[in-house]
């Protein structure tokens, strides 16, 4: 298989995981009327493919380890069952992400999710496999965590500050703590990952990121069934829209699949050099790059107010610190 040699080939991929975690969203904008619920159908379709793919051809050459094929074969049944329950968990995570974006808005969702998921994933990771410098590792979750709270505070201004009435306050409410389960799963799938592939006889990145899919498709069967027929919010989907939704709609769900897929491969090959607990949490910068399309692409800040242009610079400015720190844990 083909591995990264050095530290600044890692972080490179680790950089464009980042992009590509922080970019698959735009495809569900390109789609039209697609309720959320079956576009991801697609979208963890191009997952799948997006995993297998490298496997079969990057996880296949090279001169380190195991072939993908091979390093499937040997590697104990321990490590099967925690990249699939890792894709498992990280599907229930994605799911209420969406959900508690839906209810409550960026601005609360997605700080607490992200902020919950990076603390606790690095420090699971951390304890199981103590790879890296703390203290610079430490640092850079800090900033990592202080750049979401800007992002955050950047939204909040440009939406104002308009008082909650009786009605919207149960509906916050909600949305914080759907935010707060979300993140405790996403966070939870990264020590799953650290298990998978340095326990035992340990899978190679492509076969965690290929189990990982799989778990994370099977898990659809159940979680995205449920949030059909009984959704946190909205009324129930029926699958026969799948079928009505155009070829349009399905091509950008399968995009947005392969999106994630190519930034979770990238970081998960990082990992095999550096280690999960840092791979992961430049990973989770991904913020970072959901806001620059937000102003440069979507205009979403055309006329906003000065302060949530100071908090979006401070945003960029923490979270290039943030992975400078973290890359200085190595």
């Amino acid at each position: 298989m083909w591995l990264p040699g050095n530290l600044s080939a890692a972080l490179l991929l680790m950089v464009l995981s980042t992009f590509f975690w922080g970019s698959w969203a735009n495809t569900y904008k390109g789609a039209r009327g697609y309720p959320f619920e079956l576009f991801y159908w697609d979208y963890i379709l191009g997952v799948v493919m997006c995993a297998w793919a490298f496997g079969l051809t990057l996880g296949s050459g090279g001169a380190v380890g195991e072939p993908f094929l091979l390093n499937l074969h040997h590697a104990d049944l321990a490590n099967w069952i925690h990249a699939l329950v890792a894709g498992a968990i990280f599907n229930v995570a994605n799911l209420l992400l969406v959900a508690a974006v839906d209810i409550a808005g960026l601005a609360v969702a997605f700080p607490i999710s992200i902020g919950i998921a990076l603390v606790e994933g690095v420090v699971l990771s951390y304890a199981l496999q103590p790879k890296g410098n703390i203290l610079y590792l430490g640092g850079g979750i800090v900033l990592a965590i202080a750049a979401v709270l800007f992002d955050a505070r950047a939204y909040r201004v440009l939406a104002g500050r308009a008082a909650e009435s009786a009605t919207a306050r149960p509906k916050t409410s909600t949305g914080i703590i759907v935010s707060v389960i979300s993140g405790l799963l996403m966070g939870a799938f990264a020590p799953f990952v650290t298990r998978a592939m340095t326990n035992g006889h340990p899978l190679t990145p492509y076969g965690v990121a290929a189990l990982f899919s799989i778990g994370a498709l099977l898990c659809c069967f159940i979680a995205n069934v449920y949030f059909m027929q009984r959704p946190i919010q909205g009324a129930p989907v029926a699958f026969a829209g799948y079928w009505k939704a155009g070829a349009r709609n399905h091509l950008f769900g399968l995009l947005g699949g392969i999106a994630w897929g190519i930034g979770g491969c990238f970081n998960f090959i990082a990992a095999g050099l550096v280690g999960v607990p840092i791979s992961y949490a430049i990973g989770q910068s991904a913020p970072l790059i959901a806001a620059s399309w937000g102003v440069l692409v979507w205009r979403e800040f055309a006329g906003a107010p000065a302060g949530a242009w100071v908090s979006l610079g401070w945003m960029f400015v923490l979270y290039v610190a943030a992975i400078a720190m973290i890359a200085l844990a190595y």
